[in-house]
């Protein structure tokens, strides 16, 4: 497909992909590049990349760019805590990591992934205050988690983390927890359950760093539904948090504000995904919203603040719009 259908919420770049494996040095052998976490550096667009070789490697590796849109990776890929024998018996020796998410608070940059080993996947925290040298603090949750994201606020002087716990009783669903060091969680609570969504019948999850506005915690995930060929398909939604409680939710868009349309959100290393894991607010108000196209190029989109809070709200309709389930079905 070469153009999408009307969308109220966002505009795609008409120049996506904005990275692709062929942009990184040839002797590394980069095939993907997709769920990459976004940060302002020194006045830059500073991405950290989720790249995978030809054996199928992650690896973390940082781009920058002046405008945002045109990135050129650096000469080589982050260094990795490969001395830690932890790491590398959770990682398959270090090789499967990934969809970093960049939060800055307190001072410094942290940096929650996930890794993956026979154990399944865990949740794990970097540190950095220059983005050359990172330091590893160690695994922040039990096996079975992931899309850890770090609020850039702390509430009653305790960290808050969103994630997806992965067991069979959670179906899928979005979670809060509370930190005195990013080391040590807990007081857990359900944000949002997967079944509260029409359009999502397989998980939901977090994906970029909440906003806060007058509102409340502006967050944008990701959701999963399955066609009749049990292939799941990725969208990105939107809604609002309680400024002091985010494990409410006050308000959610019936739709979806991005679902996979064009030729590199369906066709790819898993075909029709659209998954973001970083974003940029810009002093006017526009949100550059960063995605994964089909788990293989890295794409962008613009919106602005106010655009995200009516959709949650639901004071924009997309044309044709069909009312789906009003929020707050159990």
């Amino acid at each position: 497909m070469k153009y999408s259908s009307p969308n109220p919420y966002l505009t795609r770049y008409k120049g996506n992909p904005i990275l692709q494996g062929k942009d990184f040095p040839h002797e590394y052998g980069i095939r993907h590049v997709f769920n990459s976490g976004m940060i302002k550096y020194k006045g830059k667009y500073l991405m950290m990349c989720r790249t995978e070789d030809h054996r199928l490697r992650d690896r973390f590796w940082i781009a920058e760019s002046s405008d945002g849109y045109k990135f050129k990776p650096r000469p080589a890929p982050v260094k990795m805590p490969m001395g830690n024998k932890e790491f590398q018996d959770y990682t398959y020796n270090g090789e499967v990591y990934y969809d970093p998410r960049i939060t800055f608070i307190d001072g410094k940059y942290y940096i929650i992934h996930s890794c993956h080993s026979s154990h399944t996947c865990r949740l794990s925290l970097l540190e950095t205050e220059d983005f050359e040298k990172f330091k590893w603090r160690g695994f922040i949750c039990e096996p079975d988690n992931r899309n850890g994201v770090l609020f850039p606020e702390k509430f009653n002087g305790l960290y808050c983390r969103m994630d997806r716990p992965n067991t069979d009783a959670n179906i899928g669903d979005i979670w809060v927890s509370y930190s005195p060091d990013l080391i040590h969680w807990g007081q857990s609570r359900c944000v949002v359950r997967n079944s509260q969504l029409r359009w999502s019948w397989g998980k939901i999850g977090p994906g970029s760093v909440p906003i806060r506005t007058k509102e409340g915690w502006l967050c944008i995930f990701h959701s999963v539904y399955t066609v009749c060929n049990y292939q799941f398909v990725y969208n990105l939604g939107v809604m609002l948090l309680d400024l002091k409680d985010p494990s409410k939710c006050i308000a959610m868009c019936d739709d979806m504000i991005l679902s996979p349309e064009m030729d590199y959100e369906l066709h790819g290393q898993t075909p029709s995904v659209v998954f973001t894991a970083g974003h940029i607010l810009e002093d006017d108000g526009e949100i550059k919203i960063y995605y994964g196209g089909a788990d293989t190029v890295m794409c962008v989109a613009t919106t602005t603040l106010k655009t995200l809070l009516d959709a949650c709200h639901n004071r924009i309709k997309a044309p044709d719009h069909t009312p789906l389930m009003p929020f707050g079905r159990k």
